[in-house]
This record gives C-alpha cells, structure tokens and sequence, in this order.
C-alpha cells in the first residue's frame, strides 16, 4: 500500500517486520536466511539516516499521540486505515488468480465500509471473513519475478530491487488516491495514519533496541517476513545458503 507509511516511516516499516517476525511466531521457515545483500554497505547507510529520521520525529510523535489518545480511539482509527488501503490486496489477489479470495475479500471490504461505518468496527471479521493483505510485489513474485537483491530504500525502509517499484503499482489501488479531498487533509490523513501505527509498536520494538547488529537483524526478519507473506504462510521447506554477514571480497 502506497501510503505515507512508507513514504515517511522508515523505521516503522523495520518494527513492524520484527513484531510480526516475534509475535506471528514465525514467519520464518526453519533453516532459511537471507543470503544476497551486495549492497550492505550502502544499505547500512540509508538505514542510519532513517533510524534517525525515526528517533527524532516519528517515534517522539507517536508517544506524544499514545499519551492523549485513548486506546479504544487508535483502535478505531487503525481499523479505518487498513480498510482504507483494502483494494490494495482485493486488486492483487485478482491479480494473483485467487477467486475465492478475491470474492472474499471484496465482501469484506464492503461489509467493514457500509456495516463497520467506513471500518470503524470490523464486522466482517465476525462474520467469519478474515483479513488478508496481498500486494504488487507479492504478485510479481506468483508471477516468477526473483526478488534480486535486498535494498534499503531512504524513508521507505526494507525492500527489494522487486519490491521496490512494485510499490507504485499499489499506489494505482490507494482509495485516497481518487477521492476529491483536498490535498493537505489527504497529507494530513496519511501522516495520521503512520503516526497512530507507529504508536500501536512502541511496545514491540524491545528485541530490535537490544539486538547487537540492528540492521542485520531488521534485514534478515524483513526477509523472511517477505518470504512467508509471499507463500501464504507456507514458505518451502529446503534450507537455503547461510547468510555471510560481511561485505563481499574485493577484487585482487
């Protein structure tokens, strides 16, 4: 999804990866690293600059927004959002050829915008219509495209030489995208969005503030977040090659 999420939450865009990593229990697959960062140098760079970006005025603001706000408003105001950004996955998973899923989803958008008052409540979800989230770059990847090489992109965070042009293809979906709001409230909308998920993480991020190499571990949980996402929770079993943490040789 297209977002101000990934336009100004570098670091969001790591927790997130994390939490999901540590409280999804896994998605990872026995075994399996990431093993093709030719760039990490240049990676752990741009990670720096939004690590940064992070601390000194996301973060800040997402604390300042979780002491004001009661839980039940983020709550509320979370669940908007995601409905929001919910053709992003229904237009993927036509893309994907899943027609269950497609019929599914496109119900559960429907039910959460006209019964849930815009997604406020999920009523879908108690009526036995989960959510799921598909995206561009998981369509490229059902279509054959490899992923290439890991990239940290500045503001956008973790991706990859696939991913990361796959993001304007979502951005084609966003539904704020053709509504007629004017332009600063749609700012102000989208800035809102980061802000009140940033804050929903503040609680998750401990194992990332304690880990020795922080980019190194946000890296290779993106990756295999990515991975799992990617097979639908079901990434394959083979053990691939380990992952070397250092720069590649130079050249005699």
């Amino acid at each position: 999804m297209f977002h101000l999420r990934t336009v100004m939450s570098a670091r969001l865009t790591l927790v997130l990866a994390l939490a999901c990593c540590a409280l999804a229990g896994c998605a990872t697959a026995p075994g399996r690293t990431t093993h093709d960062d030719p760039w990490q140098g240049m990676n752990r760079g741009i990670y720096k600059f939004n690590d940064g970006l992070d601390r000194a005025i996301i973060k800040p603001t997402a604390q300042g927004y979780k002491k004001i706000t009661p839980q039940w408003f983020r709550a509320g105001v979370g669940r908007v959002f995601a409905n929001l950004g919910y053709p992003v996955t229904i237009a993927n998973q036509l893309l994907q050829a899943k027609p269950k899923l497609f019929l599914q989803d496109t119900c559960r958008f429907v039910t959460n915008s006209v019964f849930g008052i815009g997604g406020i409540f999920d009523v879908a979800d108690k009526v036995g219509l989960p959510s799921h989230d598909e995206d561009f770059g998981q369509t490229l990847a059902r279509w054959g495209v490899p992923s290439g090489p890991y990239v940290m992109l500045p503001f956008l965070g973790p991706s990859s030489v696939r991913d990361a042009p796959a993001r304007i293809g979502d951005y084609f979906f966003s539904v704020l995208r053709y509504t007629d709001i004017k332009t600063p409230v749609k700012w102000g909308a989208r800035a809102l969005e980061v802000i009140d998920l940033r804050a929903e993480l503040l609680s998750s991020e401990s194992t990332l503030q304690s880990a020795y190499d922080k980019y190194g571990l946000t890296r290779d949980a993106w990756l295999q977040r990515r991975e799992y996402q990617i097979f639908d929770g079901n990434p394959p079993e083979e053990k691939i090659e380990e992952f070397d943490d250092t720069d590649p040789p130079k050249k005699p």
